[in-house]
């Protein structure tokens, strides 16, 4: 009877010396693991904390853009829309001066969509809001003026010096000259902004589009995603305009 084979032969470790040769590596775990630095671990978290906090931000200000876009959607109307509802004063926002004093094209074609409104008996007054913080520098002036030129009674037209911001206008409509209901005039890129704001302070508003002319409008489009946060944070903490002042009446003839 044949004896039994061994089906597994232990062999003896490599000695030593031949161990070391075979890998720098493998005795790399064998080093002392440093202990982290307590600095260097705050500041890890402190950065992994405000990355995240960005990105929250950010992705509900997506959210927020995407609401007021879906929720002013149906109030949007073009100039000549026979569905566009009448409504007693037209405000139209300011948009700046160029270095000539006269009004941007932006501004001019708001200027001139809210003239046609009130010539085709959509609108009876005509809100100008603007800035006016410098004695140099006076845009609803400038909208006044470039408004009778296009036949617009200056009776009709009202001017609020201190709508420094959409918010601001918007505030100020409801507080100061006691708006109810109103047609917003300005570019489809700041509609949705203007017309979430004015509603949202119980100022019923529809909007009209003003872009008349092609201009590049990428910058302001820009800009409207940091604007419409700051406008929700404002409503968060129903934020007042810095100046005020007393009720103005929309209907009596303004002094110039």
């Amino acid at each position: 009877m044949s004896k039994l084979q061994r089906k597994y032969i232990a062999t003896r470790p490599s000695p030593l010396s031949q161990t070391r040769e075979l890998s720098s590596r493998r005795w790399a775990y064998h080093k002392p693991v440093r202990a982290r630095s307590t600095v260097g671990t705050i500041f890890r978290r402190l950065i992994f904390g405000a990355l995240t906090f960005v990105a929250l931000v950010l992705l509900g200000g997506l959210g927020y853009k995407l609401f007021v876009t879906n929720q002013t959607a149906s109030l949007i109307y073009a100039y000549d829309n026979p569905r566009l509802p009448h409504n007693h004063v037209a405000l139209v926002f300011g948009a700046g001066l160029r270095p000539d004093g006269g009004p941007s094209p932006i501004l001019y074609d708001r200027i001139a969509t809210a003239a046609d409104l009130y010539k085709s008996k959509r609108v009876d007054k005509l809100l100008m809001t603007g800035d006016n913080g410098e004695e140099d520098y006076n845009e609803v002036e400038v909208m006044r003026k470039a408004a009778v030129e296009l036949g617009v009674a200056d009776h009709d037209i009202v001017l609020d010096y201190a709508g420094f911001n959409t918010w601001d206008s918007c505030y100020r409509a409801r507080e100061v000259f006691s708006l109810e209901e109103a047609t917003l005039v300005t570019q489809r890129f700041h509609l949705p902004r203007a017309l979430h704001a004015c509603n949202y302070l119980h100022v019923a508003s529809v909007g009209v589009i003003a872009d008349r002319q092609p201009y590049d409008t990428s910058a302001n489009e820009l800009r409207e995603f940091p604007a419409l946060i700051s406008s929700g944070l404002r409503i968060l903490i129903n934020d007042q305009p810095r100046f005020l002042g007393p009720h103005v009446d929309i209907d009596a003839v303004q002094e110039r």
